[in-house]
């Protein structure tokens, strides 16, 4: 299992709202973002940075997801 973060940027586009401006409203550095970007883990406190500017849950920003692929979940489930 996986954190995807696709929410983030659903909510983003739909905010007009470009990456840098974000993490400079959010207080937060490129370098998490960036991180963000490509999936990788991310310290507690920057997620509730980005909660604290969006108003929002985690739940609304981030959500698990599996790491496989939909082939290998048959493959497992077979």
């Amino acid at each position: 299992m996986k954190l995807s973060y696709k929410k983030l940027w659903v909510k983003l586009v739909e905010m007009d709202m470009k990456k840098t401006e974000f993490a400079k409203k959010a207080g937060i550095s490129s370098a998490s973002v960036a991180k963000l970007g490509k999936g990788a883990n991310i310290t507690t406190d920057v997620l509730v940075k980005i909660c604290e500017y969006l108003k929002c849950d985690i739940a609304d920003i981030v959500e698990v997801v599996s790491d496989e692929t939909p082939e290998e979940e048959n493959d497992n489930g077979r």
